[in-house]
């Protein structure tokens, strides 16, 4: 007898209305003398577990999800409870049959899929596939594949979860419902192929934002004013100059630093007070997935992608010699820096034997977890403290090893004991002014004898020793030099990788295990490029980003987004309704694509740029248009004159005062597939645009100094008498010299936005400390 397939939504039923999504029924029969049939998500993980669980277990992978949303309908009823019609996916039609076909030789069947909202929604899509009652006890979760965990977690299966899978079975409804409404819109006003996503869309809008304020920013000048002193004993140390409320001195120009400087240049100080503290600097907490990612595009260079992709192997198990299979670290989609009660007991003997009893806490240290954590698994840790970093060369693949090394450093050190520095202030007192010198002393290393890559490089916690001499209230010092150090102000930076998971976090924009793909998506899309290792949006992203503000702006505001998530966990909580959220969701949402749909042709209309470039088919100026490919041209009488071609950027030219080299005539600028360049309308010469500095070059005396661009993309200053004058610098140059050897100085802008101005003879030796003021003996 044919019976066809029904869909469970709930604890409702709705028969499939298409035949593609149409099933024949499957019915399990068990078979009591069978293996127990473990299903889990990956080949890796079912070889690793099956190892463990041994001969009566047979553990197969469902390849992650094996049902979805249709690919070519919406697949949601908007009007019944956005009830969603799943189909089996096509390209997973031979892994359920084989899990069918395993599935009638089994004694029973265990769901162990990854143990978060999707994993739990996989077990829930396998249950109903597998005809599998998801109330019974047939859902494992473990939270790293060692063997205690799986059979504890074997023992003790649980139901399945539905306020979990409605939580992402909400998200996925959400993401589908604004992709397939909102990007044909955009089609309409751009070109087809474009993409919105409820959480992409906000991460590109934070990028273009971010480069607004970086074009809009205003550079300001200011100075500061050091000095260095010097003891009895010949030791120098350098003070600071105070302002009136005891800040450091603020200069807006020379003159007043000069000013500044002439109060108390030559003249020697007085100690009036010295004050030491201790201070303890705690470890940071082990990771969870967003402070990992970051952690591994700073430290290790790795995309967020590849951190994941290499987290998942290690998760997953690797061929271990002598251990064969294992999983080396716990599950790495997390927001939680728990750790288990467990492994606090075993990593505290540990850090003992290996460097001393000084080094453990007195109690365990107990990390606060954000209010947007969901704290469902531990943090991302060692599975066991059996397998140090040194034990696995040879097993793990270079990149595999520095990543868990990075993990194990990280979690060692979450439970070492802080490290105790000594800070020492001390204010002189130079006749009028008030200066101060600071000196920071470690006196216990604590858990950075394990972290010693974290102090190398200085930061806000001045964790760079820094000593001052020995020096007592009343004790007079003398004048050695002084100097003013010249600074501008900077745009706040461009977004990396790390620095933009960091800001999606503090916000609340998706969840751990989305960042990845989201960085992956708005690049693939072209919204943003990559300069280095910084986003740069794009024309097209910048365009994408101003109509979804003007017209939808509440679902690309970045508190309703964050809301959006808090709502989201609610559902998992069993704190408010699938169909609540949705349906609040959905008519803020309806509105505003209400809207957009009524001015539509509108806006499409506004947007247009009109050419110079006449159709040559009917006589109209033609209209620039974005297409997939960059720029063409197309006629605006489209569909009566469907003309298009190449949009050439060479045809804007631009009349420039620059004179041809051969023929004297003035160049023109123009714009090639390299960017601006200059060209001789007369005999056809070009040149590339160089940027006069004014500074007159130090080496020829004649020529100026100029900003050019190399081969390789980079910028450097050259004589514009090139190839007569060769000086080049790498650096920017200022209008002012070196006071010991005359060479030119130069300013380097650091990725922390700081500047330094210093001599650019490497041989010169100021270099490249300060340049100072020297006092004569």
């Amino acid at each position: 007898m044919s019976i066809k397939r029904t869909i469970t939504i709930g604890t409702k039923t709705r028969k499939k209305r298409t035949k593609n999504v149409e099933t024949p029924i499957f019915k399990r029969k068990s078979n009591p003398k069978g293996k127990h049939l473990v299903i889990v998500e990956s080949p890796a993980k079912a070889k690793t577990i099956e190892k463990i669980l041994g001969t009566k277990y047979k553990v197969m992978a469902s390849m992650g999800h094996l049902r979805d949303l249709p690919k070519k309908t919406l697949g949601i009823d908007l009007e019944n409870g956005f009830k969603p019609e799943y189909v089996n996916s096509t390209d997973r039609a031979d892994v359920i049959k084989n899990l069918q076909i395993e599935a009638n030789k089994s004694a029973d069947i265990l769901l162990a899929t990854d143990p978060d909202r999707e994993g739990e929604a996989i077990s829930w899509h396998l249950s109903t596939i597998l005809d599998v009652d998801p109330d019974k006890n047939v859902r494992v979760a473990f939270h790293e594949i060692t063997p205690p965990a799986i059979k504890e977690a074997i023992k003790n299966p649980v139901s399945v979860d539905m306020n979990r899978v409605n939580a992402q079975q909400a998200r996925r409804v959400l993401d589908r419902i604004v992709g397939y409404k909102l990007s044909p819109w955009l089609w309409k006003q751009v070109y087809r192929g474009l993409s919105a996503g409820r959480v992409q869309s906000v991460a590109v809008r934070i990028i273009c934002e971010r480069e607004e304020e970086i074009k809009s920013f205003i550079t300001e000048e200011y100075w500061h004013v050091n000095a260095v002193y010097k003891t009895d004993k010949g030791e120098c140390f350098t003070a600071q100059l105070l302002d009136d409320n005891g800040k450091q001195a603020k200069f807006p120009n020379k003159e007043t630093t000069d000013n500044a400087l002439n109060k108390i240049t030559g003249k020697g100080a007085v100690i009036t007070s010295v004050t030491k503290r201790k201070q303890q600097r705690k470890p940071k907490a082990p990771y969870t997935t967003s402070t990992m990612q970051q952690d591994a595009v700073n430290r290790l260079g790795f995309s967020s992608k590849k951190t994941m992709m290499l987290a998942q192997m290690l998760y997953e198990g690797v061929e271990i010699a002598g251990h064969g299979h294992v999983g080396l670290i716990t599950y790495m989609r997390t927001d939680s820096t728990r750790i288990s009660t467990e492994m606090i007991n075993q990593v505290r003997p540990y850090i003992s034997s290996v460097y001393g009893d000084e080094y453990v806490p007195k109690t365990p240290y107990v990390y606060s977890k954000t209010k947007e954590a969901q704290d469902a698994h531990e943090a991302v840790r060692p599975t066991s403290l059996a397998f140090s970093p040194e034990t696995l060369v040879g097993d793990l693949t270079r990149d595999q090893l520095k990543l868990y090394t990075l993990i194990w450093n990280r979690f060692i050190a979450s439970q070492m004991s802080a490290q105790i520095q000594q800070n020492t202030t001390a204010l002189l007192s130079c006749e009028e002014s008030i200066l101060r010198a600071s000196g920071m002393i470690v006196l216990f290393d604590g858990f950075t004898i394990l972290m010693k890559d974290t102090v190398k490089k200085k930061s806000k916690g001045n964790e760079i020793e820094k000593r001052l001499p020995l020096i007592v209230e009343g004790q007079k010092v003398s004048a050695v030099s002084s100097e003013g150090e010249q600074h501008f102000t900077s745009p706040p930076p461009r977004f990396t990788e790390a620095s933009l998971i960091k800001m999606l976090e503090e916000k609340g924009i998706g969840r751990p295990s989305t960042y990845a793909p989201i960085l992956e998506v708005i690049q693939k899309k072209k919204y943003v490029d990559k300069d280095g290792k910084q986003f740069i949006p794009t024309e097209l992203g910048f365009i994408v980003t101003n109509l979804l503000k003007k017209y939808f702006g509440r679902v690309v505001d970045i508190s309703f987004t964050a809301d959006m998530e808090k709502w989201l966990d609610q559902v998992a909580d069993g704190h408010a309704t699938y169909e609540k959220v949705l349906s609040d969701f959905y008519t803020i949402f309806s509105k505003e694509l209400s809207k957009a749909d009524a001015n539509s042709a509108e806006e499409k209309k506004n947007n247009q740029e009109i050419s110079d470039v006449v159709c040559e088919k009917c006589g109209a100026n033609m209209i620039i248009k974005l297409g997939r490919y960059g720029k063409y041209l197309a006629c605006p009488n489209f569909p009566d004159c469907k003309n298009i071609k190449p949009y050439n950027k060479e045809v804007k030219e631009e009349p420039s005062e620059v004179v041809c080299e051969k023929c004297q005539h003035l160049m023109n600028y123009k714009m090639g597939p390299y960017g601006r360049y200059l060209s001789c309308p007369s005999c056809g010469a070009s040149k590339s645009i160089v940027i006069d500095t004014g500074i007159t070059c130090p080496k020829c005396k004649n020529g100026h100094i100029v900003k050019r661009k190399s081969k390789k993309g980079r910028y450097f200053y050259g004589c514009n008498q090139y190839p007569s004058c060769n000086m080049v610098l790498w650096n920017e140059p200022v209008n002012d010299f070196c006071e010991v050897c005359g060479h030119i100085k130069v300013k380097r802008v650091y990725k922390n936005g700081t500047e330094k101005i210093f001599c650019s003879n490497q041989e010169c030796e100021t270099y490249p400390q300060k340049t100072r003021k020297t006092v004569a003996e």
